[in-house]
């Protein structure tokens, strides 16, 4: 094994110049770890968060951004099973994912499924975990509910809309431009509005309220997509790309209209709780990927030493479905 590998790290909390090629000690695999050489790393938006000092790592995870990776397994820690070395897997991770090895609990691994490449694989684990996690296992979405999903061309949104889809449900997606309001609808969203020229508040209402909303907007979008709730409406925040506050919010329509105002982030929740969406996925999501029901929408690839242009990309805010890192290619 060599003692270096090579790795973006962040220099300085900042834009996406900030992040810079380096070189870094091998990680090693604990107990109930494996190391994982990667493939590809997928891009997300809690990636630059991390980079822009806004994110920071949990005290035992790397420093290295990085949350979801695709590659072959390289070691395996002790107490590990039913993980050998070269199984191609792809995983959540707790960071470092932007390097050409890396280290994360094995009962956070899942195997590659049948038919699909390393490349679209690494697009899995950030985004399936999450929209798993806070549609159907915290939000409850059931079959010939509403659900409108904010951001509905990002990987959340590409994922979300096709999930409660095949679960369902009547899927509303909000997006920027006709050309992303078309790629929901493709996948299968019943309304895309784009929020540029249409409210969706009166969207929903007219097709009698939402009774799931899944929102990383926040910051305005709290009030409305209160009022855009229908009675016994859930409300279900994952991020807050416009900010946690709100000036004012009259809360009497949480009660009198009996709704549920919830909401979680992924990366410090217990390596246990983990498990548990990652055994859920392998049951409920895992078949459908191999079927090709549903999968992951790829936007552009780039060149691990090119981060800063993935991150440029992904702000810019152009893109539709998922940005990767090519680090070692399919040549794993």
């Amino acid at each position: 094994m060599p003692d270096t590998m090579r790795a973006v790290e962040i220099t300085q909390a900042g834009g996406p110049e900030v992040l810079v090629p380096t070189r870094r000690p091998m990680p090693r695999a604990g107990a109930g770890e494996v190391v994982i050489k990667v493939a590809y790393a997928g891009v997300n938006r809690p990636d630059a968060l991390q980079r822009a000092g806004m994110y920071a790592p949990p005290p035992s995870a790397s420093d290295l951004p990085g949350l979801e990776a695709a590659g072959t397994v390289h070691e395996v820690g002790e107490g590990v099973s039913g993980l050998a070395v070269g199984d191609a897997i792809c995983a959540l991770l707790p960071g470092g994912g932007y390097a050409e090895y890396v280290a994360t609990p094995a009962a956070h691994c899942l195997p590659v499924p049948e038919g699909m490449d390393l490349k679209r694989a690494a697009c899995l684990p950030e985004t399936y975990f999450t929209v798993w996690s806070n549609v159907f296992m915290r939000g409850g979405l059931k079959a010939g509910e509403r659900f409108l999903v904010h951001g509905g061309s990002s990987g959340i949104g590409t994922t979300a809309i096709q999930l409660a889809r095949v679960a369902g449900a009547r899927v509303f997606a909000t997006a920027g431009s006709d050309d992303k309001c078309a790629a929901c609808a493709e996948l299968g969203a019943e309304v895309a509005i784009n929020y540029r020229s249409d409210d969706f508040v009166e969207v929903l209402r007219a097709a009698g309220g939402a009774d799931l909303i899944l929102d990383m907007v926040g910051g305005s979008y709290i009030p409305r997509n209160i009022k855009a709730l229908a009675d016994d409406g859930r409300l279900v925040q994952i991020a807050f790309l416009q900010g946690p506050k709100v000036e004012a919010m009259n809360f009497a329509q949480v009660m009198t209209r009996r709704l549920t105002v919830t909401g979680s982030t992924l990366r410090p929740q217990s390596d246990l709780a983990k498990a548990r969406i990652a055994d859920a996925l392998r049951a409920e999501v895992w078949p459908l990927l191999a079927a090709g029901t549903v999968g992951p929408v790829m936007d552009q690839t780039f060149a691990l030493d090119a981060a800063s242009e993935a991150h440029a990309r992904m702000e810019g805010g152009a893109h539709i479905g998922k940005i990767v890192l090519e680090v070692a290619g399919e040549r794993v």
